[in-house]
């Protein structure tokens, strides 16, 4: 580090040749969902002329014809299937692809008659057999909701696709069925029953096959997701937790961010010297690291080399959400790919920090008034707070969550009061009521986590809806006076994402697109917590610091950012729990030391 940038390393050069080695099994996984679409065409639609090959498939017994659309349906449905699978270098994809393809070509050849339907298929397997070596990522982590999701979409293809395969028949079809009675015939055909709609000859064993088989390519792909052996979640061991802890202990001043990495729904990989190490967690495919890596800055090369071997082994697609400029560059150094300022943090210094003066003039006026209105403040480290109290707290800290599902990951440590983290700060609100509620007099909560000896970073910040406006600013307030006699020098609030674009937009000057980048922010802000966070935190006059995101190609940003905004918990494609089941689930989960609480979040 300090003798300047080095070259790449062998690794790293293999890697900056990643998206030129990923060109061929792309190209295969379009070609098989081409092929897939053709044979869906050779089983649905029937024969349009007499072909040279018609006398010898004559020959064949009558229920030949039948089964070959089937074979040909099912051939076709499930690759383009395992298409995607192939794009992605899935060894399990490349597997099934050739058993299909022979299997489609034979259907095409027995019920198209199709020699071209053959030659497609074979030219095919034959650059999937020449390039095998490049098909060996490894399954992703596997979740049951993906049965569910197998169900819905197969179900709506069949019934769609049923309706295709019982109405291209108009020669053969005996009297007008309506459409309805054609629907009513999908529906029984999907579950291997006759329906209302009759044909001439062997067109009804056609349709019946067809229909069949694609009730059968339902059940059986819905059955193999949910009854497959599961991939266990992310979780960090205590083996694991333990290492993390004595890294932060070393060198967890340099990133405030550090804490979070103990947030037990995440995995992670050390470098080979076990002196630095990346968090991640997997979501949709994408190998989502936070923050820099842990540990000391000279190994985190090898801790990175891991990460990026881990995400070629699945053919994950890598990212970094949030790192420093330190861990942008070194995670662009060290591995080809590209970085962008995703916002800013806002880190006060506490020597600095005064509530005179006129850039303070609102937050002091607040501060003032809730205090007269005869609220107290309490700032505490975890383990100075009793077992009722820190009890009292988490059960608020929970109520007064403002969402359905718990938001954070990159920035959230997902739990409050566990013993192993008696170092995190407490800042409470209290004032004594006639009528004192469920939690006493309980109104407002703040949750820090250690940054090194003499920092600490918000996690979250929850109140009582019933409480006065400005609970988050009194607590902040309040945090900042008390820190000296705690030994802290430095608190880090909320992230601001794009604060440089809101900033630099609403100054004289600026220009006609970043006016026009700032009115989207704003808008979006309607949604999204992007211009609120930004003018809270600059109410406490903060020097900012910058945060990049860290990905392989601007062809992924759609993706990473769908995949962070369900690690955050601003997207969630699992069915919530009723409300009643969670808190029964989360109280069970008390007890034990090493079990996720799952609370917090680190925007307002």
């Amino acid at each position: 580090m300090s003798g300047g940038v080095p070259r790449a390393s062998n690794r790293a050069r293999r890697i900056l040749r990643g998206p030129r080695a990923e060109a061929v099994p792309a190209l295969i996984g379009r070609a098989c969902a081409l092929v897939g679409l053709l044979d869906i065409a050779a089983g649905v639609f029937p024969r349009f002329r007499h072909s040279r090959m018609h006398a010898i498939a004559e020959a064949l017994p009558g229920s030949f014809g039948p089964f070959a659309a089937a074979l040909s349906l099912s051939a076709g449905v499930l690759l383009l299937l395992l298409a995607h699978g192939l794009k992605r270098r899935k060894r399990r994809a490349w597997r099934a692809a050739v058993v299909l393809l022979p299997a489609g070509a034979v259907a095409e050849f027995v019920y198209r008659h199709s020699l071209l339907g053959v030659l497609i298929s074979v030219a095919l397997l034959v650059p999937l057999l020449r390039h095998r070596t490049e098909f060996g990522a490894l399954p992703d982590p596997r979740s049951r909701w993906r049965a569910l999701a197998n169900f819905v979409l197969m179900s709506a293809g069949s019934l769609v696709l049923g309706l295709v395969i019982v109405s291209v028949h108009p020669d053969r079809t005996l009297g007008d069925p309506s459409l309805a009675d054609r629907l009513t015939h999908v529906v029984y055909g999907l579950f291997g029953f006759e329906g209302p709609v009759d044909y001439q000859g062997s067109t009804s064993w056609t349709v019946a096959f067809s229909l069949g088989a694609l009730g059968w390519l339902t059940a059986v792909t819905t059955s193999y997701l949910a009854f497959r052996p599961e991939h266990p979640a992310a979780r960090l061991t205590e083996e694991d937790e333990a290492r993390l802890r004595d890294l932060l202990d070393r060198h967890g001043r340099r990133d405030s961010l550090g804490h979070f990495a103990l947030r037990r729904d995440k995995a992670v990989v050390f470098s080979p010297s076990g002196k630095a190490a990346v968090t991640y967690r997997v979501v949709s495919g994408v190998m989502l690291a936070s923050g820099d890596p842990i540990g000391d800055v000279e190994a985190w090369p090898g801790a990175i080399e891991r990460f990026m071997d881990e995400a070629k082994a699945h053919s994950w697609t890598p990212a970094v959400m949030g790192c420093s400029e330190t861990g942008g560059e070194v995670w662009t150094r060290e591995t080809g790919l590209d970085a962008l300022e995703l916002g800013d943090e806002a880190v006060v210094d506490v020597a600095d920090f005064s509530l005179a003066g006129r850039a303070m003039r609102n937050v002091r006026q607040m501060v003032k008034r809730i205090e007269r209105a005869g609220y107290e403040t309490r700032v505490r480290r975890v383990r100075d707070l009793s077992d009722g109290e820190l009890e009292r707290v988490r059960l608020a800290a929970e109520d007064w969550r403002g969402t359905d599902n718990e938001r954070g990951f990159s920035m959230a440590l997902g739990r409050i009061g566990d013993p192993a983290d008696g170092d995190c700060l407490i800042a409470t609100a209290h004032k004594q009521d006639d009528t004192p509620g469920p939690y006493g007099d309980l109104k407002a909560v703040l949750h820090f986590v250690p940054w090194g000896e003499d920092g600490v970073s918000l996690d979250l910040m929850r109140r009582d809806r019933l409480a006065d406006p400005g609970m988050n600013e009194l607590l902040i307030v309040a945090a900042l006076q008390a820190a000296p006699k705690l030994g802290i020098a430095r608190i880090s609030l909320n992230f601001a994402m794009f604060r440089s674009a809101l900033a630099r937009g609403e100054k004289i000057g600026a220009g006609p697109v970043l006016r026009a980048w700032r009115g989207l922010l704003v808008f979006l802000s309607r949604w999204f917590q992007i211009e609120s966070l930004y003018k809270f935190n600059a109410k406490f006059q903060p020097r900012w610091e910058p945060r990049f995101v860290v990905y392989r190609a601007s062809a992924d940003l759609p993706r990473i950012g769908f995949a962070a905004m369900q690690a955050e918990g601003f997207v969630d494609l699992a069915l919530p729990l009723p409300r009643f089941l969670r808190r029964r689930r989360n109280a069970a989960a008390r007890p034990c030391a090493h079990r996720s609480h799952e609370h917090g979040v680190r925007a307002a």
